[in-house]
């Protein structure tokens, strides 16, 4: 039973995780392919700066709760056949980065996985997740760079497991999936040490809808 949750784990964390709001919103009500605007990111910040607020917040909420819902879930599933809860929160934390930045169902183009990343740590350990977010609010309002401040806050997460009691298993799946996302990043940070990467605003122009127009 313990070895087929694993399996289960690995393939809904995969799959769940891979179903992009982003791409899906932007096709459905805008008739463009998010992959395809902008930074090319099939995420919050750079679907908010081409379409604008109103579908954007729905982007977020959607990005956190899949990874939430489905590590949650097997978290406690493979706790009550005697998994540590935390283990199998970041075990499957693991396929839903992998299905977010690799989706199958769009032909292995994805986002870059902070709200995967963090909705995971939340479910881990609630308090490095606050934390965490706390951190990358005040980052986002002093340096307005949205890859940068989450980055930090992620690569925050696995250090501050240490002293909350986590294992070193869980602290180093952690670790894996902030690095994964760093590394996600990479454009974004040459774009910002070249001074073009694009500050994040949290009012923008809204984009009409061809229907609208």
């Amino acid at each position: 039973m313990t070895v087929l949750l694993y399996i289960l784990a690995a393939v809904c964390g995969y799959i769940v995780a891979g179903m992009n709001p982003a791409i899906a919103l932007s096709k459905a009500i805008y008739k463009k392919d998010i992959r395809e605007c902008g930074s090319k990111n099939p995420g919050f910040t750079n679907f908010k700066r081409t379409f604008g607020n109103k579908w954007a917040w729905w982007v977020l909420v959607l990005d956190l709760s899949k990874a939430a819902v489905v590590v949650e879930l097997f978290a406690w599933l493979m706790s009550c056949q005697g998994v540590d809860f935390q283990f199998a929160a970041a075990y499957t934390g693991i396929f839903c980065m992998l299905g977010h930045a690799f989706p199958l169902q769009y032909k292995f183009k994805g986002g870059k996985g902070f709200l995967v990343c963090l909705s995971t740590m939340y479910v881990i350990d609630p308090r490095v997740g606050l934390i965490a977010t706390g951190m990358m609010i005040v980052l986002l309002l002093v340096t307005k760079y949205m890859s940068l401040s989450t980055t930090l806050a992620m690569l925050l997460c696995p250090i501050l497991l240490i002293p909350f009691g986590a294992s070193i298993q869980v602290v180093l799946m952690a670790g894996a999936c902030a690095l994964f996302m760093a590394v996600r990043h990479k454009e974004n940070f040459k774009r910002l040490l070249q001074g073009k990467e694009a500050k994040f605003a949290l009012k923008v122009r809204e984009t009409p809808n061809k229907s609208e127009r």
